[in-house]
């Protein structure tokens, strides 16, 4: 090593450590300083890169309308389909009923003596057609109509000169609808 090498390695050894921590970051501030642009000083700044402009996707009107469309059409779907839910829950619910109308129809037309038993038969009877008008459900009317097979299911036939072509004679079971839907076809006889 050199005399001034050693002297100083000597001065720096013998210098407080403060000190030489001073010139240490002072050495690291000067370096720092050269590498950063410096905002103190007046006078003409680098030119910051210019940022690209942000490219906004432009969705057509088009677009909006169709998904406002299809929304619409959910909208509708779903509704329709809770309709006919609840339509098929009232048929199904109806539909359990009737054999207890039938019952009691029978009962109805049973001779008897005694009329309490009648009278209560004839009331649970009327009980149990307001029911089926609060629920919207109407009997088919088939006696002396026209046959339909949409609403008729034909068990007999007759051959009887006073009714007409394809008119029903005798309505052995009730049919019933709720709304359009057919709950219970009426079993009937057809003449001709």
């Amino acid at each position: 090593m050199s005399k001034k090498k050693e002297k100083k390695v000597q001065e720096t050894s013998e210098a407080p450590v403060e000190e030489v921590l001073e010139e240490q970051t002072e050495a690291a501030e000067a370096a720092a300083s050269e590498t950063e642009p410096q905002t103190d000083t007046p006078g003409p700044q680098p030119e910051e890169p210019e940022e690209a402009p942000v490219v906004e996707q432009v969705v057509p009107k088009d677009q909006f309308l169709r998904l406002a469309a299809e929304y619409d059409n959910y909208r509708k779907r779903t509704a329709k389909e809770k309709e006919s839910l609840w339509t098929d829950a009232k048929a199904d619910t109806v539909q359990a009923f009737l054999p207890v109308y039938d019952n009691l129809e029978r009962a109805m037309k049973q001779e008897t003596s005694d009329e309490a038993y009648k009278k209560g038969v004839e009331m649970t009877m009327n009980q149990l057609k307001e029911v089926f008008a609060k629920l919207g459900v109407t009997e088919i009317e088939a006696e002396g109509k026209p046959f339909d097979p949409n609403l008729h299911n034909a068990v007999m036939h007759i051959e009887d000169e006073n009714l007409g072509e394809n008119t029903v004679a005798q309505v052995f079971q009730a049919g019933f609808m709720l709304g359009e839907k057919v709950i219970r076809f009426a079993m009937v006889q057809v003449a001709n």
